[in-house]
């Protein structure tokens, strides 16, 4: 995802002198090129996050769109003030960008586990909350945000779901993405973990569950309708994040369909609970032992349908 943010970055820099990036000394593998070719659109500012929102916000009130590009919870949480009382309360056009989403960086331990990001990020008013599933979505996603005013958070994973012929789709910040129809049961997912969701929906169809798929590439704001229709036509519904629970896409989800007076007819979050991991590990390793895994997904819309099957080898780790 990191590749296709900064592949498509670069064409908009080319043709829109506005484009501005700024690094907090990391990726230079990916940005050495950018920097090279627009060393007067490119700045690191190094480890220095809370001046790098300030910086992004001065350029974005003298008419820039600026992206700042750190991991994991670096250009979120570490300077969560400067980006609420400076980009958010100016209505600046600063786009957050963290690499490495959820358990993206596993064996660096807790601190660099991005799973509280997408609550604390959609609770600040008017911010446009982005967490693509694939390659194509995160690099239409970066296009997008870059022609919407105001604050964006872009949340990158060191994952993504195989690449799938996307001709004829088209990528609306709010719209969510419709990949496969189905009537027993509706998984809505957002970010990364959307090829384990693709794991578990082959399994579950093949022993007759009819899966829809919903890509919710943005949480805030979310698609109602593509929700409310998943309550009105499907058996029940699953949500999927590589997050907490708590304030997260599932929730978020949760909180439409009450102030819609909508009701499910079974509604599942699949995400962590229970506090910080302790655990050290791959992103795979560390999805299985916190259930947010292939298996897990599975066992969740089995339990929304009522259907009491175990879980198939093939999802097995």
């Amino acid at each position: 995802m990191r590749d296709a943010f900064v592949q498509r970055l670069a064409v908009l820099a080319e043709s829109n002198p506005r484009i501005f990036l700024i690094t907090g000394d990391l990726g230079f593998g990916v940005l050495d090129k950018f920097g090279a070719a627009f060393s007067r659109q490119f700045l690191n500012v190094g480890v220095a996050e809370q001046n790098m929102t300030g910086v992004a916000t001065g350029l974005a009130m003298e008419g820039r769109i600026v992206f700042t590009y750190s991991i994991g919870n670096f250009p979120t949480l570490r300077c969560l003030e400067q980006i609420r009382n400076d980009a958010v309360y100016h209505r600046a056009n600063v786009k957050i960008v963290a690499i490495g989403g959820g358990f993206s960086y596993g064996p660096l331990g807790f601190s660099h586990h991005a799973t509280e990001d997408i609550s604390i990020m959609r609770a600040l008013p008017d911010v446009t909350v982005v967490a693509p599933g694939d390659t194509w979505e995160a690099a239409e996603a970066t296009e997008a945000i870059a022609a919407r005013p105001g604050v964006c958070y872009l949340r990158l994973d060191k994952s993504a779901a195989p690449l799938r012929e996307a001709n004829r789709d088209q990528f609306i910040l709010g719209k969510a993405r419709l990949l496969r129809q189905g009537s027993d049961v509706t998984i809505a997912s957002t970010g990364g973990i959307l090829g384990e969701v693709l794991r578990a929906a082959d399994a579950l169809n093949s022993v007759g569950i009819s899966t829809r798929l919903l890509s919710v590439h943005t949480v805030s704001p979310l698609d109602n309708d593509a929700l409310f229709a998943a309550c009105r036509e499907t058996g029940g519904i699953v949500t999927v994040e590589e997050h907490t629970a708590t304030g997260g896409f599932g929730s978020a989800v949760a909180e439409v369909f009450v102030e819609g007076d909508v009701r499910p007819r079974a509604f599942k979050r699949v995400a962590l609970r229970g506090g910080f991991s302790s655990h050290v590990g791959t992103q795979e390793f560390l999805r299985e032992r916190h259930d947010v895994s292939a298996s897990a997904i599975y066992s969740s819309a089995c339990a929304v349908v009522g259907f009491d099957q175990s879980v198939p080898s093939s999802l097995r780790a």
